[in-house]
């Protein structure tokens, strides 16, 4: 027993520690002054413009339909998403007094960082097929996230409505969405993709997460794992431990097993996605909690990911 445990806990480890080594690269890059915020910033514009969209085309569009994610995944997924929602909305009051840090809490309790790190935990576990199985999920929820996000924050921070049309009209123009759109639209129409292409399309998917987690790495303030307050805790546990379990339980009830139970995980148990801190800045809120919550999600991460996959292989569901 406990020589098959040690075996499925590395397997479990052996998904997460490689996301992680490259993302505490980026630390070590940025503490050494081998990278500075101009080049974060300019790489992470390169990464979500041009690279990740790329990678995103040419998956969506040569993936095998038969390994795309069953319907039982995005019922999983989009319930689960709206069940959080529900759930820190309603609890927000419980855990900070000032009702402008509510649309905070929230928003890092259900949105993930699925783009970059639960991408990257599906391609380190199942290559490409795994990168083709979560585009469906991915483009979903990030509609899903934006306008639940649009909502909270609105009502939190009462800003106008202006705000709201602004952002919805970036939901339609979404490169990510728009990329996964074409490559799936190019996929169902029978044509062969170029060899040079392909190849130059999966060139770029090997070089877009790693950057991606070192922009991550480099932009993350370990002073904030100093403050862990009741708002902060609060919207961890959401994202980390509630989120997974209800999306799991879900899926398991729906007859989801295996490969796909576990891209499910991934992406459910990803960290608060950086682009929260992004909206909370841009609307002026509380971008001290907004930063907490994303840093200390995203290392407490290592150990949720890497525990939740090795209680799924115990149990043999994936």
């Amino acid at each position: 027993m406990l020589t098959n445990a040690l075996t499925t806990f590395s397997f479990a480890f052996g998904i997460t520690a490689p996301i992680f080594v490259v993302l505490f690269l980026g630390m070590l890059l940025k503490k050494r002054g081998m990278i500075d915020d101009g080049f974060i910033k300019s790489a992470s514009g390169l990464v979500y413009t041009i690279g990740l969209p790329i990678m995103l085309f040419t998956t969506s569009a040569s993936a095998d339909f038969s390994h795309m994610a069953d319907v039982g995944v995005l019922i999983a997924f989009g319930v689960m998403t709206l069940l959080v929602f529900a759930g820190s909305l309603l609890t927000a009051h419980w855990f900070t007094q000032e009702p402008r840090d509510h649309g905070v809490i929230i928003q890092g309790a259900f949105r993930g960082n699925l783009v970059i790190l639960g991408l990257a935990f599906c391609a380190n576990a199942y290559g490409e097929r795994g990168l083709a199985t979560a585009a469906l999920p991915v483009a979903m929820t990030v509609v899903l996230y934006n306008v639940l996000s649009i909502y909270v924050l609105n009502r939190s921070l009462q800003r106008s409505s202006n705000s709201i049309k602004a952002t919805l009209n970036g939901i339609v123009k979404n490169p990510l969405m728009l990329a996964i759109a074409a490559g799936l639209l190019f996929n169902t129409s029978g044509l062969n993709m170029p060899g040079i292409l392909l190849d130059s399309g999966k060139y770029l998917s090997q070089m877009v997460l790693p950057l991606a987690l070192i922009c991550i790495g480099g932009a993350l303030d370990l002073s904030q794992l100093k403050r862990m307050d009741a708002a902060t805790l609060s919207a961890s546990l959401w994202k980390l431990i509630l989120s997974p379990l209800l999306a799991c339980g879900i899926a398991i009830g729906l007859g989801v097993r295996g490969e796909n139970l576990a891209i499910l995980f991934v992406l459910a148990a990803s960290p608060s996605a950086t682009v929260s801190f992004v909206m909370v800045q841009a609307m002026k809120g509380n971008t001290l909690l907004a930063a907490n919550i994303v840093v200390q999600t995203t290392l407490w991460s290592l150990l949720s990911v890497t525990l939740g996959l090795w209680l799924l292989e115990m149990l043999g569901l994936i």
